[in-house]
């Protein structure tokens, strides 16, 4: 089981911002130059998933204007407007026909840069409703803190010593919670949870992390930094075939996919560590007419929900096409987006906030390493052994 759809709580108006949110929605309010909810679709696209649905009321023009129908790489999103304000879990029942039976869901004013993934494994189990994520280490009395018990959320207190973690409004969320929402307006925080809670069928991970609320003014001003300063981060290129799977020529299809020793632990290691993971690959069968684009799109997913039942994910995948001995017309020339060029990870370096200083990239044979050159990154050649043991003597070295 995967995890393929976000739900993002964005009906409030955040009245705590005074004369700012009169007439913007508090998610839509610009934090280091672009909305805050752009932040939330960066997220929801670099784990991989494929819906995100806004969930909004006060002044919801200005986010379907920006979200609706729009896609963003992989990612399609959706905006539902509830007609009068519904509490956060009656906002949730009232879209009930458009939620998958688990999906992400958090708040539309925090942010908290964390492998939403690892609450993923979770699904394995049986016997709870809602996992949410917990941020250990943060300050401050405004935070209530979460009573957390082998795993278990067994309360929630308005206030607690500072070691004890708070909730970071980030949850991976079953379905058959709407069967506790009886009614409209409704709490999920205050109505639902500590329910679940008694019951043991809430459940909490805590992890450290940067978090921001842009509920109050003071923090409203630090995200305007911290915001962008978190998008900034080292990136790990990888090469396909051969580094993450064993290359056995012209893979295209799961069934042919045998992954290399250490590689899924690889990638969540290489997550959990604050690096974007990409994998750029050369698909010269395209050109060939062994297979197509479509297949390289479709096995790529499958890869990603692979990675994802063991918490890890692909932040963006780019493949080249291309070749200049190919006998299908669209493909048959050369590119920039082939290796040895760099154009796969300079298109990515675009799109993405890469910090170069500390992002390398590994291939098994030498074009991977002109390449990386070309990209202004450390290249690295992977023969054989366990790649997260490779990766880490990278890291270390």
């Amino acid at each position: 089981m995967t995890v393929t759809q976000a739900v993002c709580l964005v009906g409030g108006r955040g009245t705590r911002l005074g004369a700012l949110t009169e007439l913007t929605p508090k998610p839509m309010l610009a934090v280091g130059g672009r909305p805050f909810l752009d932040y939330i679709v960066h997220e929801a696209r670099r784990f991989g998933l494929t819906r995100l649905l806004f969930l909004t009321g006060y002044r919801s023009d200005a986010i379907e204007a920006r979200y609706a129908g729009k896609r963003f790489g992989q990612l399609e999103v959706e905006v539902v407007v509830e007609p009068s304000p519904a509490g956060t879990a009656g906002a949730l029942l009232g879209a009930a026909d458009k939620l998958d039976e688990s999906f992400f869901l958090m708040n539309g004013d925090s942010f908290f840069d964390f492998n939403w993934l690892s609450l993923a494994p979770a699904l394995q189990r049986h016997g709870w409703k809602m996992h949410a994520a917990l941020a250990s280490g943060i300050d401050g009395s405004r935070y209530g803190r979460v009573d957390l018990q082998d795993g278990l959320i067994r309360g929630f207190r308005p206030e607690g010593p500072a070691g004890e973690p708070i909730n970071a409004g980030i949850y991976l969320v079953r379905k058959s919670v709407l069967a506790d929402i009886k009614a409209s307006p409704c709490s999920l925080e205050r109505e639902i949870m500590p329910g679940l809670a008694q019951r043991g069928e809430l459940l909490g991970t805590a992890t450290r992390g940067s978090f921001i609320d842009i509920g109050i003014p003071a923090d409203f001003e630090r995200a305007q930094t911290l915001l962008p300063s978190y998008m900034k981060r080292p990136a790990a290129f990888l090469d396909r075939d051969g580094v993450l799977n064993r290359d056995d020529g012209y893979v295209h299809r799961p069934e042919q996919i045998v992954w290399v020793p250490g590689a899924i632990e690889a990638v969540r290691w290489l997550n959990d560590h604050g690096y974007y993971v990409f994998v750029v690959t050369n698909q010269g069968g395209v050109a060939h007419g062994y297979y197509t684009e479509d297949h390289v799109h479709a096995l790529h997913f499958w890869m990603q929900q692979q990675l994802q039942t063991h918490g890890a994910h692909i932040d963006a995948f780019e493949h080249s096409p291309f070749h200049p001995n190919g006998v299908v017309e669209a493909y048959a020339r050369e590119s920039e987006l082939r290796k040895p060029q760099a154009g796969m990870l300079h298109k990515l370096q675009r799109e993405w906030s890469v910090e170069l200083e500390g992002s390398f990239m590994i291939g098994d044979r030498d074009s991977d390493v002109a390449a990386a050159q070309a990209g202004g990154v450390p290249g690295h050649l992977f023969a054989a052994g366990n790649l997260l043991e490779s990766i880490k003597t990278i890291v270390a070295g």
